[in-house]
């Protein structure tokens, strides 16, 4: 399949115009301290220029420190992170924004996150608290703290919902995408809607890397598995979001334009038995922060 993003700093375009680049480099479960500082800065030494992290993974202020260590100007990094569960509702959420701001140490953010949805198991009025959560996205972005606004983990009941109040829609959705859990139906709804859906834990939790099966298919082309995940996202129009504290991995992980997957393959990594599957989904996401890193 044919997409239209042919090198690393190629973008997906936003509902509001924003452009966002192709791959992005995730952050989830890099150690906060120099391990996190340093590999935002191998990253972007590597070429990226979309990093992404979030509040529940407590590592915003090195990544903040990593991209100011690499010297590239703050204008040419599209930085996303996102909104935790303990601050929802509009005065907690506008506050939630401010102290990302701080410990990222700049300005505005490129793109911010609802990370998951309020959720009928654990809060009767879901409905209510997703949409004043959302209220105070609107603000923030309105008065230019964030240039796109967007969503994480919401699947179509909890869209549905929301599209009913929000004056601002959600320009992106971003899920858990790889071989062996696709949630294929939920990308294509949001894609419906408007929304880039983006894809965290591409490459299955790394239990996609040891299947065999992949391992076969990815020689085929003369790539590794990493890569071959990496490119099925694509070839979705689905934004990879992978994670490497390794800088020869971080390359090879962008060297993903150079190859198509034939149909019988796309068909075949589609329909996978479960595999690489994190256990998380909105209506059993854990509680709170310690329990729960993405």
């Amino acid at each position: 399949m044919m997409i239209k993003q042919n090198k690393l700093t190629d973008v997906f375009t936003l509902a509001n115009g924003v452009t966002i680049p192709c791959l992005g480099y995730g952050t989830w479960q890099t150690p906060d301290g120099e391990t996190t500082k340093n590999c935002v800065k191998m990253a972007i030494e590597a070429g990226y220029r979309h990093i992404d992290t979030a509040f529940a993974y407590g590592n915003e202020v090195s990544v903040g420190e990593g991209i100011r260590a690499a010297g590239v100007k703050r204008e040419d990094i599209f930085l996303t992170t996102k909104h935790w569960i303990t601050e929802r509702g509009y005065d907690k959420t506008v506050a939630a924004v401010e102290a990302s701001l701080k410990n990222l140490g700049t300005d505005y953010l490129d793109l911010y996150l609802i990370h998951w949805p309020a959720v009928a198991r654990r809060t009767p009025n879901w409905e209510e608290v997703n949409a004043e959560t959302w209220r105070g996205f609107e603000k923030m972005y309105r008065e230019g703290k964030i240039r796109a606004i967007g969503l994480s983990n919401f699947e179509p009941k909890h869209l549905d919902a929301l599209w009913k109040t929000a004056e601002v829609k959600p320009m992106v959705n971003q899920l858990e995408f790889h071989p062996g859990y696709t949630q294929i139906d939920t990308i294509r709804y949001s894609q419906k809607l408007g929304m880039v859906a983006q894809a965290w834990s591409p490459l299955g939790c790394g239990a996609v890397l040891k299947d065999e099966m992949l391992n076969a298919m990815a020689a085929k082309y003369g790539k590794s598995v990493a890569q071959l995940c990496i490119r099925f996202a694509l070839e979705n129009k689905v934004l990879p979001l992978p994670k490497s504290t390794n800088a020869g991995r971080m390359a090879a992980n962008a060297e993903v334009f150079d190859f198509e997957i034939a149909d019988e393959d796309m068909k075949t990594l589609m329909e996978m038995p479960l595999l690489g599957f994190s256990g998380f989904i909105a209506e059993e996401a854990p509680a709170d922060a310690l329990a729960f890193g993405e």
